[in-house]
């Protein structure tokens, strides 16, 4: 099993930045990819940025140049830098672990919301 708690939402104003952090405990040693996804209200989640164990990152087309993705493996902890916020990007934020078995395991969520 595997446990991650995301947090570092909140209310910014569009241009401003936030930075997202998941830390991520129990079985660590069995983890791939670890990523960050996002749900708006009405719409599906999608995956917004993706980092693999070796530091391959992936990046959703509309955050490209403004979003970062990194990870910490010494303190098994990723981190999603978001610049440049718009209000199109207002979500509730989920951290995401795969492991090597291909189980995918979620944070609680944590709010983003980009409004003047």
């Amino acid at each position: 099993q595997v446990q991650l708690v995301d947090s570092g939402g909140g209310l910014v104003q569009p241009g401003g930045s936030l930075r997202l952090s998941c830390a991520a405990s129990g079985m660590v040693f069995s983890i791939n990819a670890m990523g960050w996804y996002r749900q708006a209200p009405g719409k599906q989640r999608e995956l917004v940025a993706s980092i693999t164990k070796g530091g391959i990152t992936d990046y959703l087309d509309s955050v490209k140049g403004r979003f970062t993705i990194s990870r910490d493996n010494a303190k098994n902890t990723v981190y999603l830098q978001m610049n440049s916020l718009k209000p199109e990007d207002t979500a509730v934020y989920y951290c995401n672990a795969q492991t090597i078995l291909q189980r995918n395991y979620w944070g609680q969520g944590t709010q983003v919301t980009v409004s003047s």
